[in-house]
């Protein structure tokens, strides 16, 4: 089977996230990197493309526009199938809006776009396209996390009751002066409304939502900037009202000192309680009230087949962050090759679900608190 060819914007030098891009679309043998444009300097873009990625000059873009253009001139059995972008957030909208136009499938870095009115015009681009868009919450490719998700569907926990999701991290405890990652996240004019919320509390509740299936119906929201000259918030916690009577508590920090990735979920039910963290990603801890815990295991027996579809190695050999990224992409490639056996991955849905609460987290927080509404985005994507 010949290998899917992909075109890379963003990643350029001093980039972090462009790279596990790329690294995590080649793992399963099912797609390549063939172009890219990797800064917005046109001279800086081209000489990336062959110093870090070892591209030929010619497929390695002065611009994202050049990129486009010129790809479009190739036979079809040459040119790139999909875009990967992995910019700051203000340029993911006119990026992948360009990519659409110009007949190429699109996986785009979160959160989907600078605005929600941007994300529902992308929206209706995508559905008017035929083209398949990907979105990169990573966390929802591990496999523990499927585990999860499907113990839910199954009503093994009951009807959900209590829901927490905390993802805290203290790289941004001090304020950024060289830092290019920092810069921009924390820059309203690259990052949007929100900074920690944006990041990774966006993260958060895509997590959440994936793993329950439940709708989101109000929320209200303290968010906090603790540095001094700092812009967007750098800390926040929201309270849920969810579908069903359940209630959640959403808790994003990046001042957390000293905290990594410390990504965790709790789902309470009436039967039975999850608990699944980042720092042990190969783990499910469940929890009943009549019986020992059972604690599930990536690669064991007995698992369900969504959990065995995400794994790759025997059990006992830790799969973690790049094997869950790449779960995503090979569900986007799968699909884009017409494999049945392709699982789910985010898409402009979610994407518009994740705007949407970024935006109302914002406003809930200005307002002092105050519950808002949060209206769920219509079926499509």
């Amino acid at each position: 089977m010949a290998k899917l060819r992909f075109g890379l914007v963003g990643g350029g030098y001093g980039a972090f996230i462009g790279q596990v891009h790329r690294m995590a679309a080649e793992l399963d043998g099912l797609a390549e990197l063939v172009c890219g444009a990797f800064s917005s300097d046109p001279e800086r873009s081209q000489r990336a493309g062959v110093d870090i990625y070892k591209l030929p000059g010619p497929r390695s873009y002065p611009s994202f526009e050049a990129m486009f253009a010129g790809e479009q001139q190739l036979p079809a059995q040459q040119r790139m199938d999909f875009v990967i972008i992995a910019t700051p957030n203000h340029m993911h909208y006119p990026i992948a809006s360009a990519a659409l136009d110009g007949g190429f499938h699109v996986m785009c870095d979160k959160p989907v776009t600078f605005s929600l009115s941007e994300a529902l015009a992308l929206q209706q681009q995508i559905q008017h396209s035929g083209l398949t868009f990907g979105l990169t919450h990573n966390y929802t490719g591990y496999a523990m996390v499927r585990e999860a998700r499907q113990l839910v569907r199954s009503g093994a926990i009951g009807e959900i009751r209590r829901v927490y999701c905390e993802y805290l991290q203290g790289w941004l405890a001090q304020a950024e002066h060289d830092n290019k990652q920092a810069q921009w996240r924390t820059d309203p004019n690259r990052a949007g409304v929100a900074g920690c919320f944006g990041d990774i509390g966006s993260h958060a509740e895509n997590l959440l939502s994936f793993v329950t299936g439940l709708q989101i119906e109000e929320l209200c929201a303290d968010l906090t900037t603790f540095v001094d000259g700092r812009e967007l918030d750098d800390d926040g916690n929201v309270l849920l009202r969810m579908q069903g009577g359940a209630k959640g508590t959403i808790s994003a920090s990046q001042i957390a000192l000293g905290k990594e990735n410390d990504l965790r979920l709790q789902v309470f039910g009436t039967k039975a309680s999850l608990e699944w963290q980042q720092a042990d990603a190969n783990s499910l801890i469940v929890r009943y009230s009549d019986k020992p815990m059972a604690v599930h295991r990536s690669g064991w027996a007995g698992t369900s087949e969504v959990s065995v579809a995400a794994t790759r190695l025997p059990a006992g050999h830790p799969e973690g962050y790049l094997e869950a990224f790449a779960q995503l992409y090979k569900d986007f490639c799968l699909t884009l090759l017409g494999d049945e056996s392709a699982e789910v991955f985010p898409t402009i849905v979610d994407g518009v679900r994740g705007m949407r609460f970024i935006e109302q987290v914002v406003a809930s927080s200005k307002a002092g608190g105050q519950w808002v509404s949060f209206v769920a985005p219509k079926e499509g994507g």
